[in-house]
């Protein structure tokens, strides 16, 4: 059977050895059990939790004074609760709008105090980041989200702010190192590099929570989770599992700066040649461009679907582009390897020759 080129933004490309050891513990884990009929409370899964915390702070160095949480409702239930969790009804927070998801955390995070948006690409539709703004005084905290993946635009450093920050970091966790010491929490959906959908990764710097007038439900109170190790409820136990998986196959793989080099090949590669092609540009600035998402169009999009057609000859999935955009998405994350990009890379020459 021919490899199928998963190019999907998300729920997104595995590793291989990981569907095959998470296949494997579906249908028997320990005790002629399956992973997934496992209680929460036994000692096996609390291993699985544990292992997966830990490995989080080994790959990331998070220091002893963060906690790490698996939590669910993805980044969105993010966008409300971090706010719900931080900031008081008379203090401001400042937002970053660098597109769909962004918006969306400014929205939700109006219900619960006062938000400035103190930078915007929304005039040139996020296609570029802004940069060199004005950070007022005050802020409660400043939210960033690091990679677009929608747009194509990712935050290639993280500069020195004088406010606290928050950042969505669902598309690029663990593709690059970072100093998690600048954040007071970082939060990110699983369902990209680190494992499938069902799982919200949470890192929450502690001296962070308790610090709101609000009464806030139990379930959306950070502190719950910190105290309960993420076990206050049943959470998703087979994803936490996959995930840990992943982590190993990172640490395997030679860790953070593995995946920085892996990643930067297949950039690299792909972005070379939507550069090179008469026939396609890309979107994005290039000093913004992202190396998990790579949006490009074709200068004529009467062609869109025979280019399309085209992949999908080639057993190339998941490259038709967001709908707010159009165009093509190629999502490079961790798990694909660089013969798949190499693959788009070669229908993008070979469609050059027959309509160039």
């Amino acid at each position: 059977m021919s490899k199928t080129h998963n190019f999907f933004a998300g729920p997104a490309i595995l590793p291989q050895d990981v569907l095959i050891e998470a296949s494997s513990s579906a249908l028997r884990y320990q005790d002629g059990l399956s992973l997934m009929e496992m209680s929460h409370r036994s000692q096996p899964i609390a291993e699985v939790f544990e292992e997966a915390e830990n490995l989080v702070v080994e790959l990331l160095n998070v220091p002893s004074d963060y906690k790490v949480l698996f939590l669910t409702g993805g980044a969105s239930s993010q966008f409300y609760m971090a706010p719900m969790n931080l900031l008081n009804a008379n203090e401001t927070a400042g937002y970053v709008d660098t597109g769909t998801w962004s918006t969306k955390a400014i929205k939700e995070a109006k219900i619960f105090g006062n938000v400035e948006v103190i930078a915007s690409s929304k005039d040139k539709n996020f296609s570029y980041l802004p940069k060199g703004f004005a950070e007022p005084e005050g802020l409660k905290y400043l939210h960033l989200t690091s990679n677009n993946t929608i747009t194509g635009t990712q935050i290639q450093e993280f500069g020195t702010y004088k406010s606290r920050l928050v950042c969505d970091m669902s598309s690029d966790i663990f593709s690059r190192p970072f100093d998690i010491s600048k954040f007071d929490l970082v939060y990110a959906g699983a369902q990209k590099n680190l494992g499938p959908s069902g799982v919200t990764l949470a890192i929450v710097k502690k001296d962070i929570v308790g610090k709101v007038e609000r009464e806030i439900p139990t379930m959306l109170n950070y502190q719950t989770h910190i105290d309960k190790n993420s076990m206050f409820n049943t959470p998703p136990t087979f994803p936490v599992y996959v995930c840990l998986l992943t982590l190993r196959w990172i640490k395997k793989l030679g860790g953070i700066e593995a995946m920085v080099k892996r990643n930067a090949e297949k950039s690299n590669l792909l972005y070379g040649e939507i550069d090179r092609n008469p026939l396609f540009y890309g979107t994005v600035e290039k000093e913004d461009r992202s190396k998990m998402n790579v949006c490009f169009l074709l200068n004529d999009d009467k062609l869109n679907d025979a280019f399309l057609d085209a992949a999908k000859k080639a057993n190339i999935v998941g490259i038709k582009g967001h709908r707010s955009v159009g165009g093509f998405r190629a999502s490079t994350y961790n798990a694909m390897d660089i013969e798949s990009v190499q693959a788009l890379v070669d229908v993008m020459q070979n469609f050059e020759k027959v309509h160039g």
